[in-house]
């Protein structure tokens, strides 16, 4: 079969984004947006969900980092529903729960078509090097929005911040990398629908 790849591209006033996503990768990935810590997270969702992702980001960090945090969530969420198209063959729901030392977060996930995005996961707002912990929801709801699937988040327990949004993105990477698995013997839509939407 050939590979799932989805390719895009954004230019505005404020950001230059380009990304290029391969579902069927191995967890390769080259990643710059210019905020170290978010290049740190978006690397869990490349190798633990076993999709090799090239991603670079430039945009108005002299602002703040919030329009280059979303403008990735927008592109990467149409990478990803690019690549999936149709959806034939995949497993479609998954769920994780992902330990991160003190911390545990639940991710459960239906590349269902439909965009809807539950984040249960108060953090304390503090700068993680030049990252704000309040963006991480930002960008999973621009990632779910964009992306087409249901994606619901939640801490169970933890305390470092670090550890809570490292968890969070390790779930979502397991989950997806779950959901989006074509399963051996299954070549059509899974949906008594006949479509994902």
């Amino acid at each position: 079969m050939e590979p799932r790849i989805g390719r895009v591209q954004r230019k505005t006033s404020e950001t230059q984004v380009e990304v290029e996503l391969n579902l069927d990768g191995v967890g390769e990935y080259q990643v710059h947006t210019g905020i170290p810590f978010f290049d740190h997270m978006l690397a869990q969702i490349a190798v633990h969900g076993r999709f090799d992702l090239r991603l670079h980001a430039s945009g108005d960090l002299e602002v703040d980092a919030h329009h280059t945090v979303e403008d990735v969530g927008i592109c990467l969420g149409q990478a990803f529903r690019q690549a999936l198209g149709e959806g034939r063959g995949i497993v479609r729901f998954a769920w994780v729960l992902a330990p991160m030392d003190e911390t545990l977060v639940l991710a459960a996930v239906d590349l269902s078509g439909r965009p809807f995005l539950h984040y249960n996961v108060p953090v304390e707002r503090v700068l993680l090097g030049s990252f704000p912990t309040d963006l991480c929801e930002e960008f999973f709801r621009a990632f779910v929005s964009h992306g087409g699937f249901t994606l619901h988040l939640n801490l169970q327990y933890g305390k470092n911040p670090h550890h809570i949004l490292e968890a969070v993105f390790k779930a979502t990477a397991l989950s997806l990398g779950q959901a989006t698995r074509r399963e051996r013997g299954r070549e059509g839509i899974p949906s008594t629908k006949g479509r994902l939407d």
